[in-house]
């Protein structure tokens, strides 16, 4: 018998849920909770000793480098290095500070935006002067610069929680079980999007920026929690309105991702809770038949949406069709969803009618203009900043390239005996290529299959030649995506040519990084901007599949240990392919169960719970791994769309929001997804380094530690240059404009 001590707890097993394990304690303080709370007081006592020996040390350039980037603290050494009048907050100072005079008439032409930050500033000034702390808060430089610091701050925490209902919903959509937990996935991606070079430079500025990406992504986190229930109350509704209000009033493109973005995937949300029954489908013999089968099953809400990880590009066509069809036949239940972004889109369209345009102030340098060439350039934006994140595209290649040189090497040493037949370089050349799949996505073996099987039987009568194509273009691996490379290549050369915009503000500010973007890429000649094609087709690719998860986009060899819940084996619900062929005994594509109202499952038992919670710490990415849909996609890439096409004058800045969504979307990723990774760790012994490196792999998406190290990089040469390397605009023959102002690099 063990009793219990202050030092040892009693045995204690549960018949439900893990099996625990206790440690000696004292008070429930063991040898681990002992080492983490001393490493983590030495780190932050570490940090404070050595930034007190840094002021005490009394070197300015010391003192500019490091202690500036202490939040709060670091104002006082940055406020004397860089003056308002090196970059936009010229313009947005003298307007905030105006309005904390309450002078609200009075505007400033050259502003473009609308006014929300200053009133963010107002709100802050007024909290401070309430708990009689009006000098936290005065409206001065300093003070209104801490306003993005805070917004970056609320941005962090938005983003973890708005990852967490992203992995709470894809999660309960197959099981019965709530997740509470917050992942560590979900908490370092949050961290990593604070990180992002371009809100993490600007939030030690005044600009718009932060501040506008934290209220979108708030509506976001609301909407997450709208799509959880089948029908959202009334006070939600009122909120999002709220929100939705807000998010204008920071930035008039926010139209797109507040009505467009959230308001089309609760569009899609309202046909999906119509949860038809699954029709078993007859055999059909004509295309005109099939085609009706499917307008009828789309009418009552069988849509075709599949995770993004089984979506081709016909996939991606037949889902646009049938959530038309499906909102067509279904008006009013879309729009008793939807109805709080309609009445947000009628704000905004009074706006337009009352300003007499989108912009304020200065309308003469901001004509909306046509400008297709954003939706090129945005696909490299994405690949530099994210670059870690590419890293399974990579791997497929290196393998091929390893499996090249060793075929070429073992040619070589079988030269001199005998020479490989023809028939099985064919055959080992045809296994490569039926591996080949696009971006992201995995095979149509079964769907295949069963139109073969339907079109060589024929016992339940012969398919007519229009069925007979249909089936050869959309069900065959290579013709669908052999048609949209194509159709892609055509329409981004056609952009390119007839479209490339560049704007006077892009030529006219060397101060900012894309001046030298245009200058040694696009400006240098036409045939460089059609090269270009190439990288932004390649980047896209890459992007894409990122998004799907699972993305050997080359290979195919971790068909089969994909970590995503729905595979080629098991189809997700919502699949209704129009040009599946029912055969034999299997009537239906897919058997699985829709979704349930998250508001209406029983809360966990304890038991349950502890099931949950034990899975998850044997399996941390479990919960992480699982692709968003293709309707998801589409409607991103469609807010996208529009949100940037309008600009002529290309920022990086316009590329945040874009970037921020996407990055929330993003699943984790494993390494033992990958057979050709898993090959290279067999014979190596658990206890070894490699070994345990690879445990790590599997525990862990290594990718986020990598792409904080490239983040702190970029933000420690970006700050570098920005505050170390000023210089003055000269005229022709050297002398100095803007009286000398100093000018800086920057995004």
């Amino acid at each position: 018998m063990v009793y219990t001590t202050p030092v040892r707890a009693a045995e204690f097993k549960s018949a439900y849920g893990p099996k625990y394990k206790f440690q000696p304690n004292i008070n429930g303080w063991n040898q681990t909770s002992l080492l983490r709370t001393g490493v983590r007081s030495a780190s932050f006592g570490g940090a404070a000793v050595v930034g007190l020996l840094l002021y005490v040390s009394g070197i300015p350039r010391v003192q500019r480098d490091v202690l500036q980037k202490i939040p709060f603290v670091g104002r006082y050494f940055i406020q004397p290095e860089v003056h308002p009048q090196d970059n936009d907050e010229i313009f947005h100072i003298p307007q905030a500070q105006r309005y904390c005079e309450g002078k609200f008439l009075e505007w400033d032409d050259k502003i473009t935006t609308p006014p929300g930050l200053y009133l963010f500033s107002i709100l802050l000034q007024k909290t401070a002067a309430a708990v009689k702390l009006p000098w936290v808060f005065s409206c001065d430089t300093s003070s209104l610069r801490i306003t993005n610091v805070l917004g970056l701050i609320v941005l962090a925490s938005l983003t973890l929680l708005c990852r967490h209902e992203i992995e709470s919903r894809l999660y309960e959509a197959h099981s019965s079980a709530r997740l509470k937990a917050i992942s560590k996935y979900a908490v370092h991606t949050a961290f990593n999007i604070a990180l992002f070079p371009l809100l993490f430079f600007f939030s030690g500025l005044y600009y718009t920026d932060v501040i506008s990406t934290a209220v979108v992504v708030g509506g976001y986190l609301n909407h997450l929690k709208r799509v959880g229930r089948d029908r959202s109350s009334f006070v939600s509704d009122l909120i999002t309105v709220l929100l939705g209000t807000l998010a204008l009033l920071m930035r008039q493109t926010n139209v797109f991702w507040i009505v467009v973005w959230m308001g089309g995937l609760e569009a899609v949300h309202a046909l999906k809770t119509m949860r038809p029954q699954h029709a078993e489908q007859p055999f059909m013999t004509t295309l005109t038949d099939q085609v009706k089968f499917y307008a009828w099953r789309y009418s009552v809400g069988d849509i075709h949406d599949p995770p993004l990880n089984l979506a081709w590009p016909d996939d991606m066509l037949f889902t646009a069709i049938s959530l038309a069809i499906a909102a067509l036949c279904n008006p009013i239940r879309v729009i008793r969803q939807i109805w709080p972004y309609i009445s947000v889109l009628a704000a905004f369209a009074s706006f337009v009618a009352w300003n007499g345009g989108v912009v304020l102030g200065d309308k003469s340098n901001h004509v909306a203009t046509i400008h297709l060439a954003q939706l090129l350039y945005i696909w490299p934006f994405f690949a530099f900043f994210s670059l870690p994140l590419l890293l399974p595209h990579v791997i497929p290649i290196l393998d091929i390239a390893r499996n090249v040189l060793r075929s070429l090497s073992q040619s070589g040493q079988r030269a001199g005996s005998s020479q490989p037949s023809k028939t099985s370089r064919s055959f080992e050349f045809s296994r490569f290529v039926k591996s080949k799949r696009p971006e992201g996505s995995k095979a149509r073996d079964t769907r295949s299959t069963a139109s073969q099987v339907a079109l060589e039987t024929p016992s339940h009568g012969s398919p007519s030649p229009a069925l007979r194509t249909a089936d050869f273009i959309f069900n065959s691996k290579f013709i669908p995506w052999i048609i949209y490379t194509l159709l892609t290549f055509v329409v981004s050369t056609a952009i390119v040519k007839f479209n490339t915009i560049i704007h006077p503000f892009t030529l006219a500010d060397n101060r900012h990084y894309m001046f030298y973007i245009f200058r040694y890429t696009i400006r240098r000649g036409s045939l460089i901007r059609f090269m270009l094609i190439i990288p932004y087709t390649i980047s896209r690719w890459m992007v894409w599949g990122t998004l799907a998860g699972c993305a050997d986009w080359i290979l195919s060899s971790n068909r089969e240990l994909c970590s995503a819940r729905y595979n080629v084996n098991e189809p997700a619900p919502y699949t209704s392919y129009p040009l599946w062929i029912a055969w034999g005994t299997k009537k239906t594509q897919t058997n699985v169960e829709y979704p349930q109202d998250v508001s209406q499952m029983p809360r966990n038992s304890a038991s349950t719970d502890g099931e949950l919670r034990g899975t998850v710490e044997d399996d941390p990415l479990l919960v992480s791994a699982e692709p968003t849909s293709t309707s998801t996609g589409l409607i991103f890439l469609l807010a996208t769309t529009l949100s940037l096409m309008t600009a002529p004058l290309v920022e990086p800045r316009y590329f945040i929001l874009p970037w921020v969504m996407w990055r929330l979307l993003v699943p984790a990723w494993r390494v033992h997804d990958h057979a050709h990774i898993n090959s290279l760790f067999e014979g190596v012994a658990p206890r070894s380094i490699v070994g345990k490196t690879r445990e790590v792999f599997k525990r862990y998406d290594v990718r986020l530690v990598l792409e904080t190290l490239w983040f702190v990089a970029i933000n420690v040469a970006t700050g570098y240059i920005f505050l170390m390397k000023p210089y003055v605009w000269k005229d022709e023959q050297g002398r100095n404009l803007e009286d000398g102002r100093l000018q800086r690099f920057m995004w």
